[in-house]
C-alpha cells in the first residue's frame, strides 16, 4: 500500500479514537453534580387510643361573696388589708373605736384608773380574696355599713360555654381536665347546667367544680377539651405531617420509599384534635416513615435528605 494512503488511514483512525476518548471522559453536567435535595424530618406511624376533642373556653368565677359590715358605730382605727389580699377565716381585718369610747376619751385621760379601750375587732368570716374595701382609716361608720367584700375561695368554679349542638357530649365528659393558661392542668367535675342559654350565640353554660382552687383568680380563662369520640387502636400522625388542598377536600402525606426519596400518598382522615390526626386509609405499617417537616410544596416524587 502506498505510504501516502497509509498516512491518510492513520490520520483518520487517530481522529476517530480521539472522539471516542473525549466522549468517555466528558464532564458531568451541573444537573448531575448539583442535585437539589430538600432537608426534612420524619415521624413514624403510631397506633394508640385516640380521642376526637373540641376545645371549649371556661372562665373562673366566684359563686359566693361575703360582705363585711361594721358591728358598731365609730371611727376606723386600723385597716389591715388591701384589695386583692388572700385572707383566712378568723383573720383580723379592721379595728373600730366605738362612739362611746370617743365620747369618754377625754375623761379616761384625766382618770387613769379607768380601763375602757372601746376597740371592736372586725374579722373575716370566710376564707377568700378581698375584692373591694369601702372605707379607710379614720372614716366614721354606722352600724351595718359595708366595709369590704370577700370572694369566698371555696366557691370558685369555672363556667364552661358549650354550643348547643355539642350538649349531647356533656354526659360522657363529667370528669374533665381544666387546662390553665400557664400549661398547668387540674381535674374538674361538670356538676350542673345553668337554666338559660345565651340568646345570641345559642350556647349552654355548665358549672365545672375544680379539684383545687389554690388561689386561682376570678375571670381566668381556661380550656376544657370536650371528648366527642374515641378509637381504641387508631393510626395516628402529628397534624403537621398531613397536607391538604385549599378547599380541604383532599389530603396526603409524603411517605419515604428510601432514605433519599419521598412520594405523595393520598390519605383519608378520621378523628383529629389540636395536635394529632387519625388516618383511616391507607393502612400503614409501624416501619413506614412519613415526612414531618419540610413537606410543604414538595412534588409528587421528591428527593430529600433526612435531618437528625
Amino acid at each position: 500500500m502506498p505510504i501516502k494512503i497509509r498516512m491518510y488511514y492513520f490520520l483518520y483512525f487517530s481522529i476517530i479514537l480521539g472522539l471516542v476518548s473525549s466522549c468517555k471522559h466528558a464532564p458531568k453536567t451541573s444537573e448531575e453534580t448539583n442535585e437539589v435535595k430538600t432537608p426534612v424530618t420524619v415521624a413514624p406511624i403510631t397506633y394508640k387510643s385516640f380521642s376526637s376533642t373540641v376545645p371549649l373556653p371556661a372562665v373562673a368565677t366566684f359563686m359566693n361573696k361575703s360582705t363585711i359590715r361594721a358591728t358598731t358605730a365609730g371611727n376606723i382605727e386600723q385597716v389591715l388589708i388591701i384589695q386583692g389580699d388572700y385572707v383566712n377565716s378568723g383573720q383580723l381585718l379592721f379595728t373600730i373605736k366605738t362612739r362611746e369610747a370617743m365620747a369618754l376619751e377625754r375623761k379616761f385621760q384625766a382618770d387613769t384608773s379607768l380601763n375602757f379601750a372601746g376597740i371592736i375587732k372586725v374579722i373575716a368570716p370566710v376564707e377568700g380574696v378581698i375584692n373591694s374595701i369601702s372605707h379607710q382609716k379614720g372614716d366614721f361608720v354606722q352600724e351595718g355599713d359595708e366595709m369590704a367584700v370577700v370572694w369566698e375561695q371555696n366557691s370558685l368554679v369555672f363556667i364552661l360555654t358549650v354550643p348547643f349542638e355539642l350538649d349531647k357530649y356533656i354526659e360522657r365528659n363529667k370528669k374533665c381536665t381544666i387546662n390553665l393558661p400557664d400549661n398547668n392542668k387540674i381535674g374538674g367535675t361538670i356538676t350542673h347546667k345553668l337554666p338559660e342559654m345565651d340568646i345570641q350565640s345559642q350556647t349552654v353554660r355548665y358549672i365545672v367544680k375544680p379539684a383545687t382552687t389554690s388561689h386561682l383568680p376570678g375571670n381566668l380563662i381556661a380550656r376544657i377539651n370536650l371528648v366527642k369520640t374515641t378509637s381504641e387502636k387508631a393510626m395516628v400522625l402529628p397534624k403537621q405531617a398531613v397536607l391538604g388542598n385549599e378547599t380541604q377536600t383532599e389530603f396526603w402525606v409524603m411517605k419515604l420509599v428510601n432514605d433519599s426519596t419521598a412520594i405523595k400518598t393520598p390519605v383519608t382522615k378520621g378523628y383529629e384534635n389540636n395536635e394529632e390526626v387519625e388516618i383511616t386509609n391507607p393502612v400503614f405499617t409501624p416501619s413506614d416513615r412519613i415526612v414531618l417537616t419540610g413537606n410543604y410544596g414538595l412534588p409528587d416524587t421528591a428527593r430529600i435528605t433526612i435531618m437528625k
